[in-house]
């Protein structure tokens, strides 16, 4: 007599949550590297640089992109402020000696050009050493915000109601979209240190 087995085996919880990749996890350990770990939520990017540990994973540096708020910089969610968060967690890494580090990007997709890539750009612009393909990264356009001033000054033209609905955040806090460029470069040089 021929029964079907009905052993079953059960995923780990993160699995079952789709919280965690494991194979995807693995193959990144195996680097042997600290981990660039980015999650993103609509507003807010945040970066950590983790090492592994038999424990425990140990968290060395976290940045958020609220701090950029703390320099001055009224922007949320969009590229140039991933990539100016990737600068800082550069900056703090390369304080405490950490140059090189595997990407990851926990369930999020690589998409090409996202903020993800903003930050990465930003994190080696800053000296650190990420395996990554330059053609993945932002246009220099989008990462400046080139892009947002020529949108705003555009649709200011075209339609002014239009212009304060879709920038009212700026607006309500006395900033011109159309001079995101020039915030960008001075938040910019406040992050690397040039007066």
């Amino acid at each position: 007599m021929n029964k079907k087995s009905k052993t079953r085996t059960v995923q780990f919880r993160r699995k079952r949550e789709g919280k965690t990749n494991y194979k995807k996890r693995l193959k990144i350990l195996k680097s042997g590297m600290p981990r660039l770990v980015i999650r993103r939520s609509l507003n807010h990017v945040s970066v950590q640089i983790v090492k592994y540990s038999p424990e425990g994973d140990k968290v060395v540096v976290t940045v958020t992109s609220k701090a950029l708020e703390k320099m001055g910089w009224p922007v949320k969610g969009n590229v140039p402020s991933a990539y100016l968060t990737g600068l800082l967690i550069g900056k703090k890494a390369a304080d405490l000696k950490i140059k090189h580090v595997v990407l990851d990007l926990g369930m999020h997709m690589s998409i090409k050009g996202s903020r993800i890539y903003a930050l990465v750009k930003g994190a080696i612009d800053a000296g650190m050493d990420i395996p990554c393909g330059s053609d993945i990264f932002p246009s220099e356009e989008r990462i400046t915000g080139k892009d947002i001033a020529a949108f705003a000054k555009m649709l200011k033209e075209k339609d002014a109601d239009a212009y304060k609905k879709q920038f009212s955040k700026y607006l309500k806090d006395n900033n011109d979209p159309m001079m995101i460029e020039k915030l960008f470069e001075n938040i910019k040089n406040k992050i690397i240190g040039v007066n």
